[in-house]
């Protein structure tokens, strides 16, 4: 059986959920690896066979996307030529970790696409939303890599074809212990302004993994570190807590370890809103930014001993025998509308392409 297993590199949740799918598909037949994207920090030791640019988006440093640079470096028509050359019908199963090259290429195809990530979870209608409707982030998500059939990771069990998180077996043998720090990772701000804020929180040891420095440097109470990911998994591990985007996979392994944890959803970012939701739920403490106005309650956060019971299970390789054998070797006759977006996408203006890429960061 021949599978394509293909990857969104644009964050780092897909690229670690995959580190450990991958051996799984590689026991079920022959894979092959497409990853499209460029704001990954996490490598793949897995050779790639297909590697895209994709349609990707550009952190900025204040809370949210940065528009102008994600307009800048999109290229349309490098994204239609990517879509017409995978050739999706050579292969007996695709998945789809919210890729768009192979969910698009599938559906202009008339190929089946299995969705296999935490956004086929997110868009279930019976998982947590924030209170503020989003119309256009709801259309992005059930739009940008189309699929035929869906999977789903979230932090609980929302309906039946959603599960509990892919949790690495790196961070299932671990052994948790509390060296005082807090681990911070918030993509999303400048080196400048998590200092700003952070400093003011007097005997309190913080280390930031940055993806805007090279080196590492300190200022004050605060370590500044470039994104590696043995460095960030071991001051992870050895944490009194996180700090973090509500994001999914530092999340989820953070309730998994039993650290305290503190979100800070993406500005105009649908999905982290509705993560932000499902862990306030739990009784994970939210905030909007990382604004002076805030630090009561991180300083109360930092104060607190937080407890939060989850149980995530380590079930992944029966997802996937689950899988394959209910979509293996099946194409689709006809799903709706085959064809029909990749050309609208070409009428896109710049405005309107700008306000569809803020929803697409995990």
């Amino acid at each position: 059986m021949k599978i394509l297993y293909a990857i969104q590199g644009t964050g780092n949740g897909h690229v670690s959920r995959a580190r450990d799918i991958i051996p799984i598909l590689q026991k079920k037949g022959d894979l092959d690896i497409l990853i499209s994207g460029i704001q990954a920090d996490v490598d793949l030791p897995y050779p790639i066979k297909y590697r895209f640019k994709g349609l990707s988006f550009i952190f900025g440093k204040k809370g949210g996307i940065d528009l102008v640079a994600t307009y800048q470096k999109a290229n349309l028509k490098q994204l239609f030529k990517e879509i017409n050359s995978l050739p999706v019908e050579e292969y007996d199963l695709v998945i789809s970790d919210f890729e768009p090259v192979s969910s698009w290429a599938c559906k202009k195809k008339h190929q089946a696409c299995i969705g296999l990530s935490h956004q086929s979870a997110v868009i279930n209608k019976l998982s947590p939303k924030p209170k503020k409707s989003d119309l256009v982030g709801k259309a992005v998500l059930k739009n940008y890599a189309p699929v035929s059939a869906s999977y789903g990771f979230h932090f609980e069990k929302y309906d039946q074809q959603i599960f509990t998180p892919v949790i690495r077996q790196q961070i299932r043998e671990a052994k948790p212990q509390n060296h005082k720090h807090y681990t911070v990772y918030l993509p999303a701000y400048s080196d400048e302004k998590i200092i700003k804020t952070l400093s003011i929180c007097n005997g309190v040891e913080w280390e930031v993994f940055s993806k805007h420095s090279k080196k590492s440097y300190r200022v004050k109470n605060i370590q500044i570190k470039p994104i590696s990911n043995d460095a960030f998994i071991e001051s992870f591990i050895n944490c009194a807590g996180i700090l973090s985007g509500a994001g999914f996979e530092t999340p989820a392994e953070a309730l998994f370890l039993k650290k305290k944890l503190l979100v800070i959803p993406m500005k105009g970012q649908y999905e982290q809103q509705c993560n932000a939701a499902a862990l306030k739920k739990m009784g994970v403490p939210v905030i909007k930014s990382l604004k002076k106005k805030h630090l009561p309650i991180i300083q109360e956060w930092l104060n607190t001993n937080q407890k939060i019971k989850v149980d995530f299970p380590n079930e992944t390789e029966q997802i996937i025998d689950n899988l394959i054998k209910t979509h293996a070797s099946k194409s689709l006759d006809k799903i709706a509308n085959l064809g029909d977006g990749i050309p609208t996408l070409k009428k896109l203006k710049a405005k309107s392409f700008g306000k569809i890429l803020t929803q697409l960061a995990e």
